[in-house]
């Protein structure tokens, strides 16, 4: 078999890509503005020329078994990127064919999420664990579900969108999918500021670092920060953050029983902060048969190389182009 896979992640503001060996070392890696062509055949132009430029450099040519591509709303059965909110070109958009076609190599995506947890199933803290759920906390909430081996994509390849599950029934926060109560809404990084935005508003009288800052620009860093300074309203944030976190993950257990959840992203490391409330609340609204079963891990994946590791690991199941997408499904080696 070749010995490399090439790994590209499709994020709104930078494409990442790198060349990946079978022991999941990132052998060299580069990137490209998403944004900058409005033209799609623009786009792929540049990246065709930075990722083969890669490829020459690193003596890789004809040594490349496939692409794993991960991306916003990216299908893995259809191979086509179904509705890029976050991205300039229009939707659908065959993303698999026509990358494919452009480098003469097979083709697999899906979205970033799935790739996380594919990325993590074959490289990283859920390596031979075969079941799982991968949750992702950045700009979204995002989640990857493996179950027995197998990522979970459902009938039309968007299972798996643990992050809109509704978590608040009445008065819920609006969420950008246009619902409302959103895990998202409250667990990504930006409910951690929506929240701040809260409870500053709701305890005007309460002394607090965030004040120091303009209001519509606080961060989920900034309450971290505060919070690591003993901020009892940032604190709280996190208690807060944490218990709803917790309440939706025991929620996720009934389903699927998973002897672990892999924690991602920039909120994940909040460490104990988040953790602690989190895992409390988890066991206390967790069904009796479940109690005590599931660990809550964080990524071992570096995050440089993360989102190329995970698109990187769907490359070794990509299939010759006359293959339909969605043949087969990523199993756990």
């Amino acid at each position: 078999m070749k010995p490399y896979v090439l790994g590209i992640d499709i994020g709104g503001t930078n494409t990442v890509f790198g060349l990946v060996d079978a022991r999941g070392a990132v052998i060299a890696s580069g990137s490209i503005k998403t944004r900058k062509h409005s033209d799609f055949n623009a786009y792929i132009e540049e990246l065709h020329a930075a990722a083969m430029q890669l490829i020459e450099a690193n003596d890789a040519v004809d040594k490349v078994h496939g692409i794993g591509i991960g991306a916003p709303n990216a299908n893995y059965f259809t191979g086509t990127i179904e509705e890029g909110v976050n991205l300039p070109w229009p939707t659908p958009l065959p993303l698999a064919k026509i990358v494919s076609e452009k480098f003469g190599i097979p083709v697999a995506v899906t979205n970033d999420a799935n790739a996380a947890a594919i990325g993590e199933m074959t490289y990283g803290a859920a390596r031979g664990m075969k079941d799982f759920i991968m949750i992702t906390l950045g700009t979204g909430v995002g989640s990857g579900i493996v179950i027995n081996g197998q990522v979970v994509y459902g009938h039309d390849g968007f299972a798996g969108e643990l992050g809109h599950m509704i978590v608040k029934r009445n008065n819920g926060r609006l969420c950008g999918c246009g619902r409302t109560g959103c895990l998202e809404a409250y667990c990504s990084a930006t409910g951690v500021a929506r929240s701040a935005r809260e409870f500053l508003e709701v305890s005007p009288l309460e002394p607090s670092l965030l004040r120091n800052i303009p209001i519509n620009e606080i961060t989920s860093k900034d309450v971290y920060d505060a919070a690591m300074q003993g901020d009892k309203i940032a604190k709280d944030i996190f208690e807060y953050t944490g218990t709803i976190l917790g309440e939706a993950m025991a929620d996720m257990m009934v389903f699927s029983s998973p002897s672990a959840f892999v924690l991602f992203g920039g909120l994940a490391k909040s460490g104990e902060l988040l953790l602690k409330p989190l895992r409390n609340a988890m066991e206390k609204n967790m069904l009796g048969c479940f109690k005590g079963k599931a660990k809550v891990l964080l990524s071992e994946l570096k995050e440089a190389d993360a989102a190329v590791l995970g698109a990187s690991a769907l490359g070794w199941e990509a299939k010759a182009p006359d293959v339909p997408a969605g043949a087969s499904t990523p199993v756990l080696p």
